[in-house]
């Protein structure tokens, strides 16, 4: 038995290609089904093709160029239906016991018994803090969903890349006052090309109003104060959208007993062949392998990692 930690595209795509050598695997997600997926924005539209996010030979079929969040929903969904697998849906990991061979996974519900055991858990679930004043007010999120509930309102959108993008522009569009605060001197070079002229006029022509080379310094009930090349800057603010990034749950894979690079990214130490990491009989897949470098990898470069460890544990449990 193999017992997966994450319900990502990765997690079931390790999970289909252990069963195609017929070991038995067993998914655990804190969340829904590809949680991360979910919780992107409604309207959200994936940089790469459909191809490029297959897992287990399955075709995905997109109405246009570009998948769309609901048609990814709906795919992963079909592909863990059609191989039927048992995937554990909102039962959070607590912590791992025992070792290669006899592990013992714990959760919030019970106790998992496994040979092996696969971390795949992304890194969508931590949210990156600013650890500002005022940051656990009601009005700030770390997530957007949709735009209609910022109509009218005044937005500060916090962040340089598509996802900050994304929320400005729709946000705008929903006639949001809308501002977007940039800690560097641009966007980041990697805003989707359909979508960087757009947000590149809308500031030009002033509809956006941007603040490069400035940080938000703290959070009121109806203001924002922001640090910008001019000195500090009290705005009116109903919302702030802090599109700050995300990270791998270190804690989690610190309990785990997995070592962690000791510089800034913060990596798991694993075998870049089988992604077995230092402690024997637990693996990593996926994004979170790259940990604080979280732009590097994506489903598109880390499916095969299902293949790897499917392979690797197939010799090593039969």
């Amino acid at each position: 038995m193999v017992v997966i930690i994450g319900a990502g595209p990765i997690g079931l795509a390790t999970a289909i290609e252990l069963k195609k050598r017929g070991i038995e695997s067993r998914i655990i997600e804190r969340g829904c089904l590809v949680n991360s997926i979910f919780n992107y924005p409604t309207n959200m539209t994936f940089f790469s093709t459909s191809n490029k996010l297959e897992i287990g030979n399955i075709p995905f079929i997109s109405h246009g160029d570009k998948p769309t969040r609901q048609e990814a929903l709906e795919y992963y969904r079909r592909a863990a239906e059609h191989y039927d697998l048992d995937v554990r849906l909102y039962e959070e990991v607590t912590a791992l016991n025992g070792s290669d061979g006899n592990f013992e996974v714990e959760t919030k519900k019970e106790t998992h018994k496994a040979d092996k055991v696969v971390l795949s858990t992304g890194f969508y679930g931590q949210e990156n803090r600013m650890n500002i004043p005022g940051e656990d007010l009601p009005k700030v999120t770390h997530y957007y969903d949709e735009p209609h509930k910022y109509a009218w309102q005044n937005i500060l959108v916090v962040g340089a890349g598509n996802s900050a993008v994304d929320a400005a522009l729709e946000t705008y569009r929903c006639n949001a006052n809308v501002s977007i605060l940039v800690r560097e001197s641009e966007l980041k070079p990697s805003i989707k090309y359909w979508v960087k002229p757009d947000i590149e006029n809308r500031i030009k022509e002033g509809s956006i109003t941007a603040y490069f080379n400035s940080e938000l310094v703290e959070i009121r009930e109806k203001e924002a104060v922001i640090k910008t090349e001019n000195g500090i800057k009290t705005i009116a603010n109903d919302f702030v959208l802090a599109m700050t990034g995300y990270h791998p749950h270190f804690g989690l894979m610190e309990t785990m007993g997995i070592e962690l690079t000791k510089d800034e990214k913060k990596m798991p130490v694993f075998d870049e062949n089988s992604l077995e990491t230092n402690r024997k009989g637990l693996y990593v897949a996926g994004v979170v392998c790259g940990g604080m470098d979280t732009s590097s990898l994506f489903i598109e470069n880390t499916r095969v990692h299902a293949e790897h460890i499917a392979g690797h544990v197939e010799n090593g449990i039969g």
